[in-house]
Parts: C-alpha cells; structure tokens; sequence
C-alpha cells in the first residue's frame, strides 16, 4: 500500500502540477507540498523498503553530501549570529541592518539573509522537489514505473500541446481555470507565460524521443534487412510509437507557436544533441552509421520542416531586431550582478530578490520585478557562492555522473531512455541563462522527475536485462 501511495503520488504531480497556472498560486503550492509529504510518511512505513542498484548509491553520495549541505547553509542564512561575525563575512548585510534597523546599537544578533522569514518561506518551498527526487531514486526500481513515468510526463506535453492550440483559436481564451490575459497571440498552455510553457516542452520531447527509440530499439535494428526491420517493428506494437512521433512532432508546434526564441531554438538543439550523441557513441560499423545518419537526418528535417512551415511568420517575428531592443533582459540582469556583489559570500537571502531589486533601478519603473530573468543570476545574488556551488554542484555532478554511465552501457533501451533525460536536463539548463523556468513551480517539479529519474535509468547494471 505504501509503494502504491508513492507511485500513484508521483504520477499525480505530473499530472497536477502544470494544471492550474504551472501551479504558481498558494494553494496549488500547498497542494504539492502536503502530496509530497503524505509520500514521504508512507516511505517512512514502508517496513520493506525497495533495494536499490549499488552503482546509483554510490552515483548518489556527493549529491546527498551536497544538497544537505545545501539545506544547512539556508539554515545559517537564517539564524541570528553575532553581528560581529556577519560583519567580516558580509558586511554589506551588516551595513544594511545598521542604516535601517530600529536600535541596532543595542541589537547583539543578526542573520546574514536580509529577511529571514522570506528565507525561511522559499526554503520550505523548495523542499519538496528535493524529497520528490529522494523518493524516485528510492522506489523506481522496476521498467515498468520507468516506462508509466515517461507515459505520463509525454501525454501531459501532448496535452499542453492540444490545450494551448485550440486556446490560441478561440474567442475568450483561458488558461483552464484561468482567464487568460497575457501572451494572446501566442500558445501557453496552462502556463501563464510562453517561455515557461516552451521550458516544459524542452524537457519532455527529449524524453518522448528516447521512449520511440527505445520502444523499437532502433539501433539494433541497422543490423537487419528491410524486411527483417519491417518485421521486427511490427512485432514491437509500431502503432505506439508512431503515436509518439506524431506527439513529438505536435509539441514541436507548439513551441514554435508559443513564440519562444529560446524555446525554438533549444527545441532544434535537442534533436541535434540527442542523434549527434547517440551516433558519437553508437556501437556499430561505419556503414551502419552511415545509414543511421541518413535515416536521423530525414527524421530530423521532417520535424523542423513541418514546425517551421506552420509557424514561420510567427517565429520571425519575434526574432526582428525592434523586438529583441525593447526587452529589458540585459538590464535585469546588469542590476542584478550588482546584488551578487554587495553579497557575494552568504548572499542577500533566499527570496529577497524582489525586495532589494528595486533599489538598483534607476528612474521609474511601470512594473515590479519578482525574477531575474536568469536563474543563475538569481540564485547566486541570493544564496552568495557557498550556497551557488553546493546548490549547483549538486546538479551538475548527477549530470556528469548519469553521462559518464550512460556513455559505458550497453543495452539500447536503457541508453535511449537515459539520453532523452540527459538532454532534457542540458536544455533548461541552457533557457535558464535567460529566464526563470526553475523558479516556476510545475517546471521545478519536472526538472527534479527527469533529473532523479535519469540518474536511475543510466546507473543500471550493463548487464541487467529487464530494466
């Protein structure tokens, strides 16, 4: 019953989560973090914990260390501490609690975050994705959980996909429960914002092109005759993975009708990225890649072809020059360096960003900016570079570490699966370079499901069969 509650809850935040809004509202939140809670009680019951593989234990040792790490320093950023030891370590957070604390003569401790309670508040927010990754790598043991996750994360792309399409054409548009107010001429989804919506898409079409590949184990297939290939798909159900292909090629679409310049172009990059490594290191003679590259190559022009020729007017002209110089991004970004370094050891405070942005703006300003614009930037004024590095070299170690064992398996399936997760990571990592995908709660949801799920796909045992 514990398991069932784990699966069943992991299946039920995919599909929650980019339902209402991308979940960006309190109660949707909340939502997710009593769900994930609830599954970490019954893991806590289980009195038959699933065993897991030793390579993904020992795959897992530095992120633990890391991203514990990670939590102890948010604990620091929030305990007062003498205002002596704060000033050598971060004097500007002791020079802002002297210009505008109320008797601060008097005042003995001060935390290194600038408001604490917000600190506090984004730290309990971020904590279920971390607990969500914990319990993939712990209980998805079997293909069989592997397999429904990747069913369920592409028909929920598929959806997205339909969803924003038909919205796009009609009348009074919404975003489900939503009226929809922003971004009218442009697919979303049920997110509010297009390049959040195309930041999901990047992650799931990588995802559903590794599950056609494997579902027909296409590389062992270079192998056979024609009639042989033909014979074998058919006995692999080709039906399913023709219905794969033609959602990949429908959320492609949509990405080009969401009007991302991102999103296009790292939707491009990932089939690119997918076939270029899977040919670096596909086993085979060199006429076998040779046939392979041919075969890639149509698939691949088909994909880009049709997406281009539906949207073309709408991806040019998001891509003219007046566009791009009316966009503030640069600016954004510019003042928000200038946060990092007045706090560039212990940071200003997780989720004080958009209390101390505006004091860098200069003149007026018709908006108020909760995001940076770039994750990096963001995280890094707000956590200082001991948070960044254990925080991000936490990521980026389970990155290396699936690449590296997926580059030495053998088995197809495994090596299909575990790629369309390693590109899928790469690809929000590159679009958060320009925006805030990782702070968006379905997006964050989703990136902890393919990282934890990836690392599990590439640790198996070369000569496990049944994965």
């Amino acid at each position: 019953m514990c398991q069932k509650i784990i699966e069943w809850g992991i299946l039920g935040l995919i599909v929650f989560s980019p339902l209402p809004a991308a979940s960006v509202y309190e109660w949707s939140i909340l939502t997710i973090q009593l769900a994930v809670l609830v599954m970490v009680a019954a893991y806590v019951l289980m009195t038959e914990k699933p065993l897991i593989d030793e390579r993904l234990s020992d795959s897992l040792k530095w992120p633990k260390a890391l991203f514990f790490g990670f939590f102890v320093f948010l604990v620091i950023q929030i305990l007062p501490l003498p205002k002596s030891l704060v000033r050598i370590f971060s004097p500007n957070s002791y020079a802002f609690r002297e210009r505008f604390l109320p008797d601060f003569s008097n005042t003995e401790f001060i935390s290194f975050s600038l408001i604490p309670a917000h600190t506090l508040r984004d730290g309990l927010a971020i904590l279920p994705y971390f607990l969500l990754g914990f319990l993939i790598v712990r209980t998805v043991t079997e293909r069989r959980q592997i397999i429904r996750i990747f069913y369920a994360l592409i028909g929920m792309g598929v959806f997205q996909a339909v969803y924003g399409l038909f919205e796009l054409y009609n009348k009074n548009p919404r975003i489900l429960f939503y009226e929809k107010m922003y971004s009218l001429d442009s697919v979303t989804g049920t997110f509010v914002n297009r390049n959040h919506l195309s930041g999901y898409m990047e992650m799931i079409i990588p995802l559903g092109i590794g599950l056609a590949i494997a579902r027909v184990d296409f590389l062992s297939l270079m192998d056979l005759r024609w009639r042989d290939r033909l014979l074998r798909l058919s006995e692999k159900n080709l039906a399913t993975s023709l219905l794969i292909s033609l959602g990949i090629i429908v959320m492609a679409i949509a990405v080009v009708f969401s009007k991302s310049r991102s999103g296009l172009f790292l939707v491009v990059f990932s089939f690119i990225l997918f076939f270029g490594l899977m040919l670096q290191f596909f086993r085979g003679t060199e006429d076998q890649k040779r046939r392979t590259k041919k075969i890639i190559a149509i698939g691949f022009l088909v994909i880009v072809f049709l997406s281009l020729y539906i949207g073309i007017e709408a991806t040019i002209e998001r891509f003219t020059l007046d566009k791009l110089l009316k966009e503030g991004r640069p600016t954004y970004w510019a003042n928000t360096a200038e946060i990092f370094k007045d706090y560039p050891i212990f940071g200003s405070g997780l989720g004080t960003f958009p209390s101390l942005y505006p004091d860098k703006e200069e003149g007026e300003t018709l908006i108020r900016l909760y995001h940076a614009h770039n994750d990096y930037l963001e995280y890094i004024s707000e956590l200082g570079m001991v948070g960044m590095m254990l925080l991000l070299g936490g990521i980026l170690y389970m990155l290396v570490k699936s690449f590296l064992m997926w580059r030495g398996g053998r088995q197809s399936e495994i090596k299909a699966l575990a790629l369309g997760g390693i590109v899928a990571i790469i690809c929000i990592l590159i679009h958060s370079l320009t925006d805030f995908n990782l702070h968006i709660p379905a997006n964050m949801l989703l990136f902890s499901v393919v990282i934890s799920l990836t690392v599990v796909i590439a640790s198996h045992k070369r000569t496990e069969t049944n994965t």
